[in-house]
């Protein structure tokens, strides 16, 4: 693997940086005083991220597990995971809030992306979809999920409630997750297409956060939901063998992306707290042993090691999403790494800046609040341990809880 950003996409990386400097972070402390407003300025912006993911048949979420491992060609390549995660550490180091609000570029999209058949591909393009997965009385464990769908002529009907849905009031549709059959757990949990304004779907609340406000997050209750059968993605038979696999596979292309909104928070903190600590004096001569220089310079040359090594972890994930090799473990392993690693870093540059990076005066706060999300969503802490730690002993979800 080379560790180079790739020639083709480093314009990519530059004007996601540019865009992330010159219009993310003016737009970051309005919008994160005006929780629940939506930042209109983003509609002007859609298209960048629309042209991350267009024109490629390896874009985010396209690699399905099933689809890797022995057998596969054996082609190095740098595909549309990479790219979207450079995409995303750039446009994070402006605002981690402002790029979940992006229009079309939600979870749901990803889970579009790596289940859907052929015909959902092209009927569902250009569609904004979040995902609801999460449920009052089912957390971490997905496989809990109680949302059902029961299948009535053309129609499914789902009933049901979800939490914690990212972008649920503004999106155009949501991919929920339901059972056709609790008797048969895992293997029966289905995803399904519901469109904004389908009747039996109802937003009941949106969620007071500490940080990411300029992203909404929506309880939606499903009552006697009717949904298109057409709108179930992927193979709507049950697959006892297969279990749980087709559904999780989203989220070996999509936790590498939460890594990389990690990477890029921790990035912005550490330069400008690099910034603020220069002007106070710090030198930062690399050349010098730890011992030989100030305290708050031995913590930023530690923190830096810790978010390269983050960095390289979330690289190695999305390459290996790209070249169709089973990823489940190393994403797990960037998306913990990453996520840990981006609490501490925004934290500590908070307290390297002292009374300066406390004040809302600088962005220094608001990083260190947005970080904490990207420790928890799409998976917690733990929740990635236990996965590495399957992956590492060979065991089942039964046998290692």
């Amino acid at each position: 693997m080379n560790l180079e950003i790739p020639k083709k996409f480093r314009g990519l990386s530059h004007q996601a940086h540019q865009v992330a400097q010159q219009y993310f972070r003016p737009l970051s402390r309005k919008y994160d005083k005006a929780e629940h407003a939506y930042p209109r300025e983003l509609d002007l912006l859609a298209a960048l991220l629309d042209g991350m993911n267009a024109g490629s048949p390896e874009a985010v979420g396209a690699g399905s597990a099933s689809k890797r491992g022995a057998g596969a060609e054996e082609v190095v390549r740098n595909g549309g995971n990479l790219s979207a995660l450079l995409g995303v550490m750039e446009l994070c180091w402006g605002d981690v809030g402002l790029l979940l609000a992006m229009p079309r570029q939600g979870l749901g999209n990803a889970a579009i992306a790596a289940v859907a058949n052929e015909e959902q591909l092209v009927r569902l393009r250009g569609t904004w979809a979040a995902m609801a997965i999460t449920e009052p009385g089912c957390g971490s464990d997905s496989a809990a999920i109680r949302t059902t769908a029961v299948k009535d002529g053309d129609h499914y009907v789902l009933n049901g409630e979800k939490i914690f849905v990212t972008s649920g009031e503004r999106a155009d549709a949501v991919v929920v997750w339901a059972s056709l059959d609790r008797s048969l757990g895992r293997a029966a949990i289905k995803s399904f297409v519901v469109e904004k304004g389908t009747p039996g779907m109802t937003v009941t609340r949106l969620e007071k956060k500490l940080g990411t406000k300029a992203s909404d997050t929506a309880s939606i209750s499903f009552n006697d939901c009717r949904v298109p059968a057409a709108n179930l993605l992927g193979n709507a038979e049950i697959d006892v063998q297969k279990g749980f696999a087709g559904v999780m596979e989203t989220f070996d292309n999509t936790r590498p992306l939460v890594a990389g909104m990690a990477v890029g928070v921790a990035k912005a903190a550490l330069d400008r707290t690099r910034e603020l600590l220069s002007k106070a004096g710090c030198r930062f001569d690399y050349r010098k042993p730890l011992l030989a220089v100030s305290h708050a310079e031995a913590t930023l040359y530690r923190l830096e090691a810790e978010w390269e090594a983050a960095r390289l972890l979330t690289l190695k994930a999305a390459w290996m999403a790209d070249n169709r090799l089973p990823n489940s473990k190393e994403a797990s392993i960037a998306k913990a790494k990453a996520g840990r690693v981006a609490n501490e870093i925004t934290l500590k540059c908070v307290e390297l800046a002292g009374a300066l990076g406390y004040g809302e005066d600088e962005l220094l706060e608001k990083w260190a609040r947005d970080s904490k999300i990207l420790d928890i969503f799409e998976g917690t802490q733990q929740i990635q341990l236990l996965i590495v730690a399957r992956r590492l002993l060979g065991k089942s979800s039964s046998e290692l809880k």
